[in-house]
């Protein structure tokens, strides 16, 4: 059971963010990777449909073997994870939440920016975040249609990308935030773009490391951890693969097949 894969989803490429932070710290690790693009952006449906959506994937997953499950992505979290982890209790789950804790911890003006989807500002698990971790610093929520269909199509640093974030962020670098909060797993893949738009004094926080530390540390208690030699990685998409298969190489750096995912 230990050499079985780990199974990571998301509504898209996003959470290959979370995936290269798993490859590095658990090198051993074979892993599955679906992306929901046919459906992407979660930001924008309804809990219910993310529900449903997510248990689909999970039975799918689960048949392909996996020992485990990491919703890399925020807004799946927020809307299923609790369902998942009710159904498969003996399941290893690894969710997402945006990082408030460590953002209230660094900042230095007490000013954070966070920069998510709408349906992750909207729920309840980011109001319960922010009454439990950032009662003591002002939080400024910024939605950002639109920033995900940029990173599905590989635009990380073109211009209209651009001229997008710099009108979310401008105006939260006037409001004084000194550290911002990327609150979608897509966001990571666009923070050398970010970098030239923020001083270098801003600090930006993401939880993809924080997120393999916890994969690896329910693995140890479980007694799952794998010791290698890891398979390649297998990939569906519920949307284009081709066009998956077409940006792999500016988000992972790597070649690989990607196949239809039919659920």
């Amino acid at each position: 059971m230990s050499q079985a894969p780990v199974g990571v989803f998301d509504s898209g490429v996003g959470g290959l963010s979370v995936l290269r932070e798993i490859q590095a710290r658990l090198p051993d690790e074979s892993l599955l990777y679906v992306a929901d693009s046919g459906h992407v952006p979660y930001g924008e449906k309804s809990p219910e449909f993310i529900r449903e959506r997510s248990q689909k994937i999970a039975e799918f997953l689960l048949g392909q073997g996996a020992k485990a499950l990491v919703l890399a992505c925020n807004t799946a979290t927020a809307a299923a994870v609790a369902d998942l982890r009710e159904r498969y209790p003996e399941l290893p789950i690894v969710g997402m939440e945006p990082a408030v804790k460590p953002a209230a911890a660094a900042t230095r003006s007490g000013v954070v920016g966070v920069l998510a989807t709408t349906g992750t500002l909207k729920s309840a698990k980011f109001a319960a975040l922010l009454d439990r971790f950032a009662s003591d610093v002002r939080v400024i929520t910024q939605p950002c249609p639109g920033l995900v269909e940029q990173v599905e199509a590989g635009e990380l640093d073109g211009p209209h990308t651009r001229e997008l974030l710099r009108g979310w962020v401008e105006p939260l670098l006037a409001e004084g935030c000194d550290t911002l909060i990327l609150g979608c797993t897509h966001y990571p893949f666009i923070k050398p773009l970010l970098r030239e738009l923020v001083p270098e004094s801003v600090r930006l926080v993401d939880t993809g490391a924080a997120v393999a530390r916890h994969l690896q540390s329910l693995l140890e208690q479980r007694r799952l951890l794998a010791s290698g030699p890891a398979a390649p990685v297998r990939f569906w998409s519920s949307g284009d693969a081709a066009a998956m298969q077409a940006v792999l190489p500016k988000l992972l750096s790597e070649l690989a097949q990607v196949r239809p995912l039919c659920v």
